[in-house]
């Protein structure tokens, strides 16, 4: 009863968490936002790894794992991120906090079902471009959110297929406000965006013993393209900027835009990795996202070019003795990783990548392995080359994983 409890809490807070801006990088400007990681605090505290799943976590990434599981499994996970922003003459520093995902798991046998609802890209910047008579100041805020239904199948004990059906939908409000040295009017423009639309992700995973103790594991996902509509309305406006800065509408007009269709790309996911069940995991696995294909008809980007982007992940995990009884720490679960990743952003001929090394604790609790997942991440994104930004960042994730039984068979003696 108290799992259902911290459940129905959860989903009450998530209400009002999976809303906020999960992001301050100006990089959010490009696209409809910065993709976010979709998985676990366990996967992001071994680089990202999707590779590796058990019969008591749920793996966000690969609909496919979720015909393991072998407990009813709760799952939700935040983090703080604390970054340094900076330029080749200037430094500011930025944080945000978010519920990255809430997510529930029900096995079935030889099936297996999960759903849940996290955060799929997010917008959250603001900047200013000043040329020689003209300043013109960007904000831009919110973002998409998916809600998601997965659903495996053990074709053998060694073969599991998957497939999950995500429901996307959010807004976006970008602004821009333009005054001229010399002119006691400036003008905002306030564009409003709707997105929503459907998208699948396919997956398969293959597990088999090559010696006594030593499993082999490998997986695979792919997403095909899919295209999200986009509804927007335009707000231009005549604005006085009083000296303390407040912005003073004068007059406005209000336009509802054409209806367009967003094409967002295809992904495919190839990973691997070897260990000894319940004791150590060492993996390691390759995306291609094919980003040259976006297209926004509603957004003129300039200087951006979208290309195809690969992204790399290394990592594994190790449980000192998971059956101990002497020993809590013994019981622990020790991970560490490590992620290079191409955005598919190049901006002024510069391309934007990210790189970051992880490493984290899972630490057991209840009598049903559910465990607290405490995680942390140091990396950096883009460049100071040709006036962009660099950021560097420093992520502190935590997780609670909790499991339960269902649907028992009671007997009276």
């Amino acid at each position: 009863m108290l799992k259902q409890i911290v459940f129905a809490v959860m989903l009450i807070v998530s209400g009002v968490s999976i809303a906020q801006n999960g992001t301050t990088s100006p990089y959010s400007f490009f696209g409809i936002g910065e993709l976010k990681f979709k998985g676990t605090v366990e996967n992001r505290s071994m680089g990202g790894l999707n590779v590796y799943s058990d019969s008591i976590h749920l793996n966000l990434q690969n609909p496919a794992s979720v015909a393991n599981l072998r407990l009813v499994n709760f799952t939700s996970g935040g983090s703080y991120k604390y970054v340094k922003q900076e330029t080749e003459t200037d430094s500011q520093y930025a944080s945000a906090t978010t519920l990255d995902y809430l997510a529930m798991g029900i096995p079935m046998g030889k099936f297996g079902a999960s759903f849940g609802i996290l955060p799929y890209t997010s917008v959250g910047y603001k900047l200013e471009s000043i040329t020689d008579s003209t300043d013109t100041q960007y904000t831009g805020t919110g973002g998409m959110n998916k809600v998601f239904l997965a659903l495996g199948y053990q074709v053998t004990p060694k073969f599991n297929i998957g497939i999950d059906a995500n429901y996307n939908f959010g807004n976006v409000e970008r602004k821009s406000i333009i005054t001229e040295e010399g002119l006691l009017l400036g003008t905002r423009e306030n564009v409003k965006s709707d997105l929503l639309g459907f998208n699948f992700n396919f997956g398969a995973e293959y597990k088999t013993m090559i010696s006594e103790g030593l499993q082999l594991t490998t997986s695979a996902t792919y997403s095909p393209a899919t295209k999200f509509e986009v509804q927007g309305i335009r707000n231009i406006t005549s604005v006085l900027i009083s000296t303390t800065g407040v912005v003073i509408p004068i007059d406005d007009r209000e336009e509802r835009l054409d209806d367009v269709e967003v094409t967002f790309p295809s992904q495919l996911t190839l990973g691997a990795g070897i260990g000894s069940p319940k004791r150590w995991f060492i993996g390691g696995q390759y995306t291609n996202a094919k980003t040259s294909n976006y297209n926004d008809p509603t957004l003129n980007f300039g200087t951006v070019e979208f290309v195809d982007a690969n992204k790399y992940r290394i990592g594994g995990f190790f449980i000192p003795r998971y059956s101990s009884l002497t020993s809590y720490w013994h019981r622990a679960t020790y991970r560490l990783g490590a992620r290079y990743e191409e955005t598919g952003i190049n901006l002024r001929g510069e391309n934007i990548n990210e790189y970051g090394i992880s490493f984290g604790v899972g630490l057991p609790m209840g009598r049903l392995f559910s465990n607290v997942n405490i995680g942390f991440e140091l990396g950096s994104k883009g460049t100071t080359k040709n006036g962009l930004v660099k950021e560097n960042f420093f992520n502190t994730l935590i997780s609670l994983s909790l499991n339960d039984k269902w649907f028992e068979k009671r007997y009276i003696d």
